[in-house]
């Protein structure tokens, strides 16, 4: 038996979010399939974090086990094979035993896509969130300074969800502005030890609603205090986030 660890990049427009559901497609559903036309296996695959409908992933990290003995490169190929073409399999790695991609991750990134201007972009209309106005980035950069570090970020989190602890540490947050052509594009990027469900989408949608004049950046102070999600801003939507990477304790890699 071994343990594998895959790395998978999707476009989530046409899925229903990672985990497999009752009604509508999913990537894990999609995935699992593919595994089971290369390697004959019935496999669980366990992804490091259950994307949203719409949420794309450009490195999204996979766990599982398997008895087939075909070498990763095969298995990359293969899968890739059978995958639509928006779920491609970027790599396929031997891992440590007991190799799992929630409990073993150390940290994430993500990004956030906005678009501001008069108009936007048709070809980027399902992958990033457009605003039809100018944003204050200085004001937004502000604010996302008072987001780092290890704070409770219970006010963050979507209403209604449970976990052990609301306190997480973020590491990195960045907002950089681009113009192409009449376009003109805003990231963000936030990495950390950990995200509570709709966390990072929560994030953002405080940050554009002061970028927009609405609220001084300060305002992230008082509503980290009052530990309640109705003090926030809306929730971005699914379609400008991307799951950029995932962090592991190094290791080799024994094909």
């Amino acid at each position: 038996m071994r343990f594998l660890k895959l790395t998978i990049a999707y476009h989530g427009g046409n899925y229903a979010g990672w985990q497999i559901q009752p009604n509508g497609n999913t990537v894990q559903a999609e995935l699992e399939s593919a595994w089971t036309q290369v390697t004959g296996e019935q496999a669980r695959i366990v992804a490091s974090g259950r994307t949203d409908a719409g949420v794309h992933a450009l490195g999204q990290v996979c766990s599982l086990t398997t008895s087939s003995s075909l070498d990763t490169q095969t298995l990359c190929r293969a899968l890739n094979a059978k995958l639509p073409d928006d779920i491609r399999t970027l790599n396929v790695q031997t891992a440590p035993v007991n190799f799992h991609a929630i409990r073993d991750s150390i940290a994430k990134t993500y990004r956030y896509q906005i678009q501001t201007g008069a108009t936007f972009d048709l070809f980027q209309h399902d992958r990033c969130w457009f605003v039809p106005r100018s944003l204050e980035i200085l004001e937004m950069t502000e604010a996302a300074g008072h987001l780092v570090g290890k704070h409770d970020f219970a006010s963050f989190q979507a209403s209604g969800a449970v976990t052990k602890t609301t306190v997480r540490t973020i590491y990195r947050l960045d907002i950089r502005q681009t113009n192409e052509r009449e376009f003109n594009n805003i990231a963000i990027t936030i990495r950390g030890d950990g995200f509570l469900y709709n966390m990072v989408r929560n994030i953002v949608g405080t940050l554009v609603e002061i970028g927009k004049g609405k609220r001084q950046p300060s305002w992230v102070l008082s509503i980290m205090e009052k530990n309640d999600r109705n003090f926030a801003g809306p929730t971005a939507p699914a379609h400008g986030l991307y799951l950029v990477d995932v962090e592991y304790e190094a290791f080799d890699d024994n094909r």
